[in-house]
């Protein structure tokens, strides 16, 4: 008789949480790491229809670092208003002072599946600028990227 292979169910799966520390992480290899958390496929439970991810919390967002010498200045993070001429663009110098943790939202954002089980995914990163966050009684586990 074959063996039959494991499928998770939506009520089965307990969530941990995770804490990481962004200071001098490069973006998009912190972006990467996090959307495999958040999918779940570090567990050797995963299954693709189910959410099997665990919850993020990104500290110190503004202390992120980016490769290579004009990403600065030439990463433009787009914004349309639905308005003709509505099209707003913004440096990601410009992005990391002004709102830091859309910059890693963003990024983990476009790593993940485009669909309904996607963004119920996404809605378990919270990411902070700096060291702060109100998820102590979660008791968030330190993870090292």
């Amino acid at each position: 008789m074959a063996a039959k292979t494991y499928m998770a169910k939506t009520g089965e799966v307990q969530a941990r949480w995770l804490l990481v520390d962004a200071t001098g992480k490069a973006v998009g290899r912190l972006a990467a790491d996090v959307a495999v958390i958040l999918q779940g496929k570090h567990h050797p439970e995963y299954t693709p229809h189910v959410d099997t991810g665990d919850f993020v919390i990104v500290v110190n967002a503004e202390k992120v670092k980016v490769t290579g010498a004009n990403k600065m200045q030439q990463r433009v993070y787009k914004r349309y208003s639905r308005y003709p001429g509505g099209l707003r663009e913004t440096p990601l110098e410009e992005m990391l002072q002004e709102h830091p943790e859309r910059v890693i939202t963003e990024a983990v954002r476009r790593m993940m599946p485009k669909t309904k089980l996607g963004h119920a995914m996404l809605r378990k990163l919270k990411v902070y600028a700096g060291p702060d966050h109100h998820h102590q009684a979660q008791k968030p586990e330190p993870l090292e990227l």
